[in-house]
């Protein structure tokens, strides 16, 4: 699992389901004055170059980010446009970034990286930012720190997968933080690939209160991922058009698959 860098695969079809729903969510859960608390389990960077060695080795961007008209007048196209001011125009936001555009001095953010080498470059990253890094396990960092202060927030899992026992990991995190945080929202990531493994987390997790949303999308020759899935533990009210948004903003790409409301 350490050996997973995301530099690889920034701004991919994948990318784009997860960031423009996570981003429609923050604006939804910061339209109200009450501070939030956002915490991710599985950070990055937070910040790649999509001229990057690593990102043109793959040439997943070019398939995704790459192929999108961005909207400064969406959450997800207004941040990226803010980020790409500041830092250039090849400059694409991993979501601690993301998150940090709709941030207020209210709010809180706590990002967990194990990663010996994502972790440094998350702090750095960050810097001038409300978040506070953790180099830790994900799971182990937010479970010891749950409840936070704001009560109300959204927390992402997003881990990559290369470990088969990464899904049973979120089907057995998923609960005990709900135990622990009943007033928090959680959106998890999993790929859609030619195995299914991410079907039996999902039986796992179907006695929790959830909304589910998958996309296939087509590049690399059919080759690796076959599309991305959202699940969404506890939504927010309001929260079922986030996923309608993924497919109006980026509707060239993302064809939607399953959806469970």
């Amino acid at each position: 699992m350490l050996s997973y860098q995301h530099a690889f695969h920034a701004g991919n079809p994948a990318d784009l389901h997860k960031h423009i729903v996570f981003a429609e969510l923050l604006s939804l859960l910061t339209k109200k004055d009450r501070g939030i608390t956002v915490m991710e389990t599985h950070s990055g960077r937070g910040l790649y170059d999509l001229t990057s060695a690593e990102a043109q080795k793959t040439g997943e961007a070019a398939d995704g980010v790459g192929r999108l008209s961005l909207d400064p007048d969406t959450p997800h196209g207004a941040a990226i446009s803010t980020i790409r001011a500041r830092h250039g125009e090849t400059a694409y936001p991993g979501s601690p970034l993301i998150a940090s555009h709709f941030l207020r001095p209210q709010d809180r953010q706590l990002l967990m990286e194990l990663h010996p080498a994502e972790g440094p470059a998350l702090k750095h990253n960050m810097k001038g930012t409300i978040a506070e890094i953790h180099q830790r396990d994900g799971y182990e960092g937010v479970l010891a720190i749950a409840p936070p202060t704001p009560r109300k927030g959204l927390v992402l899992i997003d881990p990559s997968y290369e470990v088969k026992t990464e899904y049973d990991d979120v089907a057995a995190f998923v609960p005990k933080l709900m135990k622990k945080w009943p007033e928090a929202s959680v959106l998890i990531w999993y790929p859609i690939l030619t195995a299914g493994r991410h079907e039996a987390m999902i039986g796992a997790l179907s006695a929790l209160p959830l909304v589910r949303h998958e996309v296939r999308f087509h590049y690399k020759e059919g080759k690796g991922m076959l599309g991305s899935g959202l699940i969404l533990v506890n939504p927010p009210y309001g929260s079922e058009a986030c996923f309608d948004a993924a497919l109006r903003q980026a509707g060239n790409l993302l064809t939607e698959n399953s959806v469970s409301r």
